[in-house]
């Protein structure tokens, strides 16, 4: 079939090599000029995936132009630009399928409530998510991801499109918590991420899982949510990984900030989008307006857009009054 890829950072770009195995037709958009042409000059994104060969693709200037004629839309753009992009995507039925992991900046709208505003009669919304890694993808690493949607016959064919002998597709149709789970987690990273930075070490960072495990659940819930979702792939799956991983974008800010950076140099550096700093604002946002308590979600935020130093943030979380464990984050104590 024929499918569109929007956006080429290592993620689109992962999945636009996956899919050009499987023979798909693919149309290519990158907001870049210049990547856009060194793509075509290169055969291989050198800035993202260097190494690993482009498969056969055409690319185009605008997202209206790269989705004409496409059945499936890969949206592979920063939470932020999704609604924008949408709105570009040609008119018609076709499946379109998000795959950044956060919230709209602005409105702390999940991906699929944007989608939904945006696309124009007849085009299905699905948010593919999950522990994947753009490097590993790529190299064929076995990968289990899930795809959700209000809509079950979309999420369903998100699962015939992407599944193959290395990237296994389940489904669910918790979309609330699908997508906070896949948001709230790149937060907890931040997290992990600044304890590593101080030079903390497995002790901690189970903390920090465990416990923001506990707070995504809180939140989530109290969005219409499902628990149980926040033990799956999306969840504790991701959350592991993306505490844990050397790939991981917010871990890595994390640990700078921990190391003394601050968020302005560790930004300025980088040229791929960590979605848990946006996140942590929104994240924050959302459980005071819920009256949810997220002890990790406020220290995060005050380190990053308060001016709390990332040891003082780590002295308040293991100050708090003493209470009773409430593992599964139901029982209101955080």
């Amino acid at each position: 079939m024929t499918i569109a890829v929007l956006g080429m950072g290592s993620w689109g770009t992962a999945l636009a090599i996956r899919l050009g195995r499987r023979n798909h037709v693919l149309r290519v958009w990158t907001h870049d000029p210049a990547q856009r042409e060194a793509l075509g000059k290169d055969g291989e994104n050198r800035k993202y995936l260097p190494g690993i060969p482009l498969p056969p693709l055409t690319l185009h200037a605008t997202p209206e132009e790269a989705s004409t004629g496409a059945e499936v839309v890969v949206l592979a753009v920063p939470s932020f630009a999704v609604r924008e992009v949408a709105r570009g995507i040609a008119a018609g039925r076709r499946l379109v399928v998000n795959v950044a992991k956060g919230l709209e900046p602005e409105t702390r709208s999940r991906l699929l409530e944007v989608l939904e505003e945006e696309l124009s009669a007849g085009a299905a919304a699905v948010s593919l998510l999950g522990p994947s890694h753009a490097e590993e993808v790529a190299e064929d690493h076995p990968t289990a991801v899930v795809a959700t949607s209000r809509d079950g016959e979309a999420a369903l064919r998100t699962q015939e499109v992407f599944a193959d002998e290395t990237l296994r597709v389940y489904t669910n149709d918790d979309a609330v918590g699908v997508e906070l789970a896949a948001a709230l987690k790149n937060v907890i990273a931040l997290a992990a991420g600044i304890a590593g930075g101080l030079g903390y070490g497995d002790n901690t960072a189970g903390a920090l899982i465990t416990r923001g495990l506990a707070e995504m659940i809180r939140l989530g819930v109290s969005e219409g949510a499902r628990a149980e979702t926040f033990f799956g792939l999306a969840g504790v799956g991701d959350l592991v990984t993306t505490c844990l991983s050397r790939h991981s974008r917010n871990r890595k800010v994390g640990e700078a900030l921990g190391r003394g950076a601050t968020l302005e140099e560790v930004l300025a550096g980088m040229s791929m989008v960590a979605e848990g700093v946006p996140t942590t604002r929104a994240a924050r946002d959302l459980a005071r307006k819920a009256g949810v308590e997220m002890p990790i979600v406020e220290r995060v935020h005050a380190v990053l857009f308060e001016g709390e130093s990332p040891r003082e943030g780590i002295r308040r979380l293991m100050t708090r009054e003493p209470r009773a464990e409430d593992p599964t984050g139901l029982r209101g104590a955080p």
